[in-house]
Protein backbone atom coordinates (compact mmCIF):
# COMPACT_ATOMS: atom_id res chain seq x y z
CA UNK A 1 0.00 0.00 0.00
CA UNK A 2 2.71 2.46 0.39
CA UNK A 3 3.58 2.41 -3.22
CA UNK A 4 0.60 3.38 -4.59
CA UNK A 5 0.87 6.82 -1.98
CA UNK A 6 4.44 7.61 -3.48
CA UNK A 7 3.14 6.26 -7.03
CA UNK A 8 0.10 9.44 -6.45
CA UNK A 9 2.29 12.41 -5.61
CA UNK A 10 4.48 11.20 -8.51
CA UNK A 11 1.45 11.05 -11.08
CA UNK A 12 0.01 14.66 -9.38
CA UNK A 13 3.54 16.03 -9.75
CA UNK A 14 3.62 15.03 -13.03
CA UNK A 15 0.01 16.11 -14.61
CA UNK A 16 0.89 19.46 -12.66
CA UNK A 17 3.76 20.20 -14.51
CA UNK A 18 2.66 18.95 -18.22
CA UNK A 19 -0.79 20.59 -17.39
CA UNK A 20 1.31 23.79 -16.46
CA UNK A 21 2.92 23.63 -19.93
CA UNK A 22 -0.18 22.58 -21.91
CA UNK A 23 -2.58 25.06 -20.16
CA UNK A 24 -0.53 27.78 -19.76
CA UNK A 25 2.45 28.13 -22.41
CA UNK A 26 0.82 26.30 -25.37
CA UNK A 27 -3.19 27.07 -25.03
CA UNK A 28 -3.13 30.50 -23.70
CA UNK A 29 0.38 31.88 -24.61
CA UNK A 30 1.22 30.38 -27.87
CA UNK A 31 -2.32 29.73 -29.74
CA UNK A 32 -4.37 31.96 -27.34
CA UNK A 33 -7.60 29.22 -27.47
CA UNK A 34 -9.48 31.88 -25.62
CA UNK A 35 -9.57 34.68 -28.25
CA UNK A 36 -10.33 32.29 -31.02
CA UNK A 37 -14.08 32.34 -32.09
CA UNK A 38 -13.48 28.70 -33.11
CA UNK A 39 -11.46 27.67 -30.29
CA UNK A 40 -14.08 29.71 -27.70
CA UNK A 41 -15.79 26.51 -26.73
CA UNK A 42 -12.60 24.52 -26.38
CA UNK A 43 -11.51 26.94 -23.68
CA UNK A 44 -14.63 26.77 -21.52
CA UNK A 45 -14.28 22.94 -21.87
CA UNK A 46 -10.33 24.02 -20.28
CA UNK A 47 -12.00 26.37 -17.56
CA UNK A 48 -14.62 23.69 -16.26
CA UNK A 49 -11.68 21.01 -15.77
CA UNK A 50 -9.18 23.66 -14.29
CA UNK A 51 -11.74 24.35 -11.93
CA UNK A 52 -13.10 20.71 -11.31
CA UNK A 53 -9.12 19.69 -10.79
CA UNK A 54 -8.60 21.38 -7.08
CA UNK A 55 -12.38 20.38 -6.16
CA UNK A 56 -11.23 16.61 -6.93
CA UNK A 57 -7.74 16.73 -5.21
CA UNK A 58 -9.87 18.87 -2.02
CA UNK A 59 -13.12 16.14 -2.06
CA UNK A 60 -11.39 12.98 -2.88
CA UNK A 61 -7.61 13.23 -2.37
CA UNK A 62 -7.61 14.98 0.80
CA UNK A 63 -10.67 14.73 2.81
CA UNK A 64 -11.68 11.20 4.35
CA UNK A 65 -14.68 11.32 5.31
CA UNK A 66 -17.97 9.31 2.63
CA UNK A 67 -19.54 12.28 2.40
CA UNK A 68 -16.54 14.25 0.31
CA UNK A 69 -15.77 10.86 -1.39
CA UNK A 70 -18.69 10.58 -3.57
CA UNK A 71 -18.48 14.13 -4.29
CA UNK A 72 -15.15 13.22 -5.04
CA UNK A 73 -16.66 10.29 -7.54
CA UNK A 74 -19.22 12.67 -9.00
CA UNK A 75 -16.64 15.28 -9.83
CA UNK A 76 -14.68 12.97 -11.65
CA UNK A 77 -17.15 12.02 -13.66
CA UNK A 78 -18.52 15.26 -14.86
CA UNK A 79 -14.31 15.98 -15.38
CA UNK A 80 -14.66 12.71 -17.46
CA UNK A 81 -17.58 13.86 -19.21
CA UNK A 82 -15.94 17.18 -19.94
CA UNK A 83 -13.06 15.30 -21.45
CA UNK A 84 -14.87 13.92 -23.94
CA UNK A 85 -16.61 16.58 -24.66
CA UNK A 86 -13.34 18.73 -24.87
CA UNK A 87 -11.62 15.86 -26.68
CA UNK A 88 -14.42 15.41 -29.33
CA UNK A 89 -14.61 19.38 -30.18
CA UNK A 90 -10.60 19.77 -30.58
CA UNK A 91 -10.51 18.78 -33.99
CA UNK A 92 -13.24 21.62 -35.17
CA UNK A 93 -11.60 23.83 -32.65
CA UNK A 94 -7.93 23.76 -34.35
CA UNK A 95 -9.16 24.00 -37.74
CA UNK A 96 -8.09 27.15 -38.54
CA UNK A 97 -4.97 27.10 -36.85
CA UNK A 98 -3.97 23.63 -38.53
CA UNK A 99 -5.29 21.33 -36.57
CA UNK A 100 -3.66 19.60 -33.19
CA UNK A 101 -0.70 18.99 -33.57
CA UNK A 102 0.42 15.42 -33.06
CA UNK A 103 3.14 16.26 -30.29
CA UNK A 104 0.75 18.75 -28.49
CA UNK A 105 -2.23 15.13 -28.82
CA UNK A 106 0.60 13.15 -27.06
CA UNK A 107 0.80 16.02 -24.25
CA UNK A 108 -2.98 15.41 -23.83
CA UNK A 109 -2.59 11.61 -23.48
CA UNK A 110 0.46 11.77 -20.49
CA UNK A 111 -1.23 14.52 -18.97
CA UNK A 112 -5.00 12.81 -18.68
CA UNK A 113 -2.63 9.32 -18.43
CA UNK A 114 -1.10 10.75 -15.14
CA UNK A 115 -4.07 12.40 -13.87
CA UNK A 116 -6.88 9.71 -13.89
CA UNK A 117 -3.63 6.92 -12.77
CA UNK A 118 -3.61 8.95 -9.64
CA UNK A 119 -7.73 9.08 -9.42
CA UNK A 120 -7.68 5.19 -10.22
CA UNK A 121 -4.66 4.40 -7.29
CA UNK A 122 -6.66 7.28 -4.94
CA UNK A 123 -9.49 4.41 -5.16
CA UNK A 124 -7.29 1.88 -4.56
CA UNK A 125 -6.00 3.50 -1.07
CA UNK A 126 -9.41 4.72 0.17
CA UNK A 127 -11.80 1.34 -0.74
CA UNK A 128 -11.02 -2.12 0.39
CA UNK A 129 -12.79 -5.18 -0.86
CA UNK A 130 -14.48 -7.62 1.70
CA UNK A 131 -16.73 -10.44 1.92
CA UNK A 132 -19.85 -8.00 1.90
CA UNK A 133 -18.62 -5.81 -1.12
CA UNK A 134 -16.51 -2.79 -1.49
CA UNK A 135 -15.65 -0.35 1.79
CA UNK A 136 -14.90 2.98 2.36
CA UNK A 137 -11.74 3.54 4.73
CA UNK A 138 -11.80 6.53 7.00
CA UNK A 139 -8.59 5.51 8.87
CA UNK A 140 -5.29 5.42 7.66
CA UNK A 141 -1.99 4.46 8.66
CA UNK A 142 0.41 7.49 9.36
CA UNK A 143 3.71 6.74 7.35
CA UNK A 144 6.60 8.78 5.39
CA UNK A 145 4.68 7.30 2.18
CA UNK A 146 0.85 8.81 3.46
CA UNK A 147 2.84 12.13 4.10
CA UNK A 148 4.44 12.60 1.21
CA UNK A 149 1.08 12.13 -0.44
CA UNK A 150 -0.39 14.51 1.55
CA UNK A 151 1.74 17.61 1.31
CA UNK A 152 1.73 16.70 -2.77
CA UNK A 153 -2.45 16.78 -2.24
CA UNK A 154 -2.64 20.06 -0.05
CA UNK A 155 0.31 21.51 -2.25
CA UNK A 156 -1.44 21.26 -5.69
CA UNK A 157 -4.44 23.09 -4.54
CA UNK A 158 -3.01 26.63 -4.55
CA UNK A 159 -1.33 26.56 -7.85
CA UNK A 160 -4.81 24.68 -9.47
CA UNK A 161 -6.88 27.76 -8.03
CA UNK A 162 -4.80 29.79 -9.37
CA UNK A 163 -4.91 28.40 -12.83
CA UNK A 164 -8.45 27.74 -12.58
CA UNK A 165 -9.09 31.68 -12.02
CA UNK A 166 -6.95 32.49 -14.66
CA UNK A 167 -8.98 30.75 -17.08
CA UNK A 168 -11.86 32.28 -15.76
CA UNK A 169 -10.57 35.11 -16.04
CA UNK A 170 -10.21 34.83 -19.45
CA UNK A 171 -13.69 33.80 -20.48
CA UNK A 172 -14.54 37.59 -19.92
CA UNK A 173 -13.59 41.02 -22.25
CA UNK A 174 -12.12 42.65 -19.53
CA UNK A 175 -9.91 39.51 -18.37
CA UNK A 176 -8.70 38.98 -21.91
CA UNK A 177 -8.09 42.85 -22.36
CA UNK A 178 -5.64 42.28 -19.40
CA UNK A 179 -4.20 39.07 -20.19
CA UNK A 180 -3.01 40.36 -23.93
CA UNK A 181 -2.02 44.15 -22.37
CA UNK A 182 0.53 42.28 -19.96
CA UNK A 183 1.24 39.51 -22.85
CA UNK A 184 2.48 42.38 -24.72
CA UNK A 185 4.73 43.53 -22.33
CA UNK A 186 6.79 39.97 -22.59
CA UNK A 187 9.43 40.20 -25.12
CA UNK A 188 10.45 36.45 -25.27
CA UNK A 189 8.38 32.63 -26.04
Amino acid sequence: MEILYYLIAICVIFFMAIAVYDGIYLHLWKYQLHTREESYFEHKTHTVRAILFPLIVWFLFVNNDPLSFWIGIALVVVDFLTLSIDAFSEKDSRKNIGGLPRWEYIIHLFANGFHFAAIVMVLGVKLTLTETGLEFKTVFAESTAKAVFDFVAIQAIPGAVIMGLLHVTLAFPAGRNMWQKQRLKVTCC
